[in-house]
């Protein structure tokens, strides 16, 4: 008979393994309880960098092709004081979360192949698409790799190059993968003109064509909501603000009140909403009160796209998830004879500004050099018969300043006259900042530093300046105005935006 000390001996290896396969079993799931509660039971969406570990992905959330380039790395992780508090799907605790999963590295996920018959019977329509969008993840994290600044993927119209792009192969690679993937389905629900209706002329010009555009159908538009990866709201604040604003009025709520009743709409008709709680949905305002207005629906403002001219990270603008949208000054609508300027040689004037005393920026630019520097200058009123569209196009380097809202229709229309922009504001985020190196092109000037505009302009050679000016008519096209949309133009650009912060979430049914 075996003594209890020994009996014990003999099992030893027997609890230990016990022990081993008890630890192995609760260890996962006390670390899915913990991601569960920090995600919260009702959300239907998550952030992809918390699915996957991307070994590049060091920019915003995930998947912003800054992430790929070592030379301009960003971690937006490491910044939490600068993302808004009320933004509830960046807590803090997720924050931490996130920044753990990523240390870990974990490997690539892999792409395995199925035959399209199992393919249909294992996934419903959703788990199709998102599988679908995992490919192209895939796809275009491996072109991200290159590095290169010359896209390696061939293209008959314009093949993306040069240190303007952040990576050129992978926004390359991930246009393509968006003009063969990317779906829209456009809500029917809404009457014109505060629905599928917008100006297509003045400082508001870009909104109004955009829903234009989404209108017409030509472009990325489905009429099956199932197969979309992304939903229009197609509203516009700008026909918001001239029918149900009172002019010289500050009650605003009746434009909060009928988003809120929209969403409310679509979200008890069709079931999109409540699957994302808004996370796949996308609206599109110029006006500066869009970010505003979108405070009415709190999953509208924290988890939809918003695509915004008023890109202000001050004021509840998050790059996580939402786009920056060009403002565009069209005074009568036309959209030809914009482009088209003279070499640098012919830019007599070093820098300009014209526009009224909007907001302090402005105040502290007047106040600093108007009258001051025949090098520098600088108006409030433009003397008559002097043509502002020609001040443009005879200076090297436009002056833009924010008004009383961070954006301004400036930038492009320096960027059209081929003249090298000034970026002077607070808080901005400038467009398409997913792709484009904005450093290569332009120059940013702090605000506290107006008074050393002119030392920081004359210390730019005569040789980097037209290695800026060829750089910035490179890129011009992102930014130009074709109807109908060509590729690779503002249109298609916005949508790329789009379509990369889709590619940063995933949705579960």
């Amino acid at each position: 008979m075996l003594s209890p000390q020994r009996k014990l001996h003999l099992f030893s290896p027997l609890l230990s393994f016990s022990s081993t396969v008890v630890l192995l079993f609760f260890i996962p799931l006390d670390l899915i309880s913990i991601i569960a509660c920090i995600l919260g039971p009702e959300k239907s969406f998550l952030p992809i960098s918390a699915q996957f570990a991307w070994s590049y992905a060091r920019f915003y959330s995930s998947y912003s092709h800054k992430s790929f380039n070592e030379e301009f790395k960003y971690d937006y992780l490491d910044r939490e004081a600068e993302v808004p508090s009320n933004l509830s799907i960046i807590n803090s605790a997720f924050h931490q979360k996130v920044k753990q999963i990523r240390e870990a590295s974990l490997p690539e996920p892999s792409i395995s192949k199925v035959s399209s018959s199992a393919f249909n019977k294992r996934y419903n329509k959703l788990e199709r698409l998102e599988t679908m969008l995992s490919k192209a993840r895939y796809s275009i994290r491996e072109a991200a790799k290159n590095g290169s600044m010359i896209s390696t993927h061939e293209d008959a119209d314009y093949v993306p190059h040069g240190p303007m792009y952040i990576n050129a192969n992978g926004f390359h690679r991930s246009y393509l993968e968006m003009e063969k993937s990317f779906k829209v389905y456009v809500y029917q629900e809404g009457e014109p003109p505060m629905f599928h209706d917008g100006l297509c002329k003045s400082i508001y010009s870009t909104e109004g064509r955009f829903i234009h555009e989404m209108e017409k159908g030509n472009f990325y538009r489905t009429k099956n909501p199932d197969d979309a990866l992304v939903y229009f709201l197609p509203f516009s604040v700008v026909a918001m603000v001239q029918y149900l604003y009172e002019p010289g009025g500050h009650d605003r709520q009746a434009i909060g009140h009928t988003l809120a009743d929209y969403i409310g709409l679509i979200s008890g008709k069709h079931p999109f909403w409540n699957r994302s709680l808004g996370a796949d949905h996308f609206m599109l305002s110029c006006h500066d009160w869009g970010p505003y207005s979108t405070s009415y629906v709190p999953q509208l403002f924290n988890n939809s796209i918003r695509v915004l001219c008023n890109a202000n990270t001050s004021e509840g603008f998050n790059p996580l998830k939402d786009v920056s949208l060009p403002e565009i000054h069209l005074r009568t609508g036309e959209i030809t004879g914009l482009i088209g300027c003279p070499s640098p040689s012919r830019r007599p004037i070093l820098a300009f500004f014209a526009g009224r005393l909007h907001g302090h920026i402005r105040y502290l630019l007047l106040e600093q050099w108007k009258e001051k520097d025949q090098g520098i200058q600088v108006y409030d009123s433009l003397p008559a018969g002097v043509s502002y569209e020609s001040m443009l196009r005879k200076s090297k380097f436009c002056l833009c300043p924010s008004g009383y809202e961070v954006a301004s229709p400036r930038v492009v229309e320096a960027i059209y006259a081929e003249c090298i922009p000034i970026l002077i504001s607070d808080s901005y985020a400038p467009p398409f900042s997913d792709v484009l190196n904005w450093k290569s092109f332009s120059v940013e000037v702090a605000v506290k530093d107006i008074l050393n505009i002119k030392k920081i302009l004359t210390s730019i050679s005569q040789t980097q300046y037209r290695r800026m000016h060829r750089r910035l008519k490179q890129v011009q096209r992102h930014f130009v105005i074709n109807g109908p949309p060509k590729r690779f133009d503002l249109f298609h650009t916005i949508m790329h935006s789009i379509w990369l912060q889709r590619l940063n979430i995933q949705i579960k049914d």
